[in-house]
């Protein structure tokens, strides 16, 4: 079973939306586990303080190193530790994929400034941004993350076939969809699609997907023609 572990200290945001749709079919057949630690459970004091200022002065608080390390320890090993930061490395489809075919993931959630970077060396905590703009903290980002690879474990899509052929599989944004009624408000769906020609189709497809990466994302293009 693949099995997430999240350190917040706001667990009850945890399943949310995971509880729901595919993901929360696959909990409840067992393809995956989910579980939320609050890592105000393992503060040393009445107040389950979490935070301190800043050491050299500055706005805001930041995550005791003391308290996030020993719910991280709480975690268990043998899955990797990722922290969801604004600095961290973007995430792409496929690191999604890699911890997708592992055993799972233990996710903390920052809050305030930032973490003691103490405890990211000390616990090696993998940091990871969904893009270059910030959260009020890292749970609506592990929950987009838990998604990505839940949908990818086997069995959680309906065919398996459609993650090989959507955005980022093969460094391409994904082509254009059309479905019934043929004619919409005078839009038609193009005729290649509807001319039962599979390698046509096919072709069409992969031409369409180029066009769309080239024009949106020119850094995807540049990075499959290197």
């Amino acid at each position: 079973m693949w099995r997430a572990t999240v350190l917040t200290i706001f667990p009850e945001m945890f399943p949310g939306p995971l509880g729901l749709s595919l993901a929360g079919k696959a909990i409840e057949k067992g393809v995956w586990a989910l579980d939320a630690i609050d890592i105000r459970d393992h503060a040393a004091d009445k107040h389950r303080t979490v935070d301190d200022t800043p050491a050299g002065g500055g706005p805001g608080m930041v995550m005791k190193a003391d308290v996030l390390a020993r719910a991280i320890d709480a975690a268990g090993e043998g899955r990797p530790r990722l922290l969801m930061s604004p600095r961290g490395t973007p995430l792409t489809q496929g690191r999604i994929a890699q911890l997708a075919s592992g055993p799972g993931a233990i996710i903390v959630c920052g809050r305030f400034e930032g973490v003691d970077e103490r405890v990211i060396e000390g616990r090696n905590l993998e940091e990871v941004s969904l893009g270059d703009f910030v959260l009020s903290g890292g749970e609506i980002a592990a929950l987009a993350l838990l998604d990505a690879c839940v949908r990818l474990l086997p069995g959680v899509m309906g065919k398996e076939v459609s993650g090989t052929e959507e955005s980022f599989a093969e460094g391409l944004l994904e082509y254009p969809h059309y479905t019934r009624p043929q004619l919409w408000e005078g839009r038609a769906i193009p005729e290649v699609l509807v001319s039962g020609d599979h390698a046509k189709v096919a072709a069409w497809r992969r031409a369409e997907a180029e066009m769309l990466t080239r024009q949106r994302r020119p850094d995807l293009w540049v990075k499959r023609k290197t």
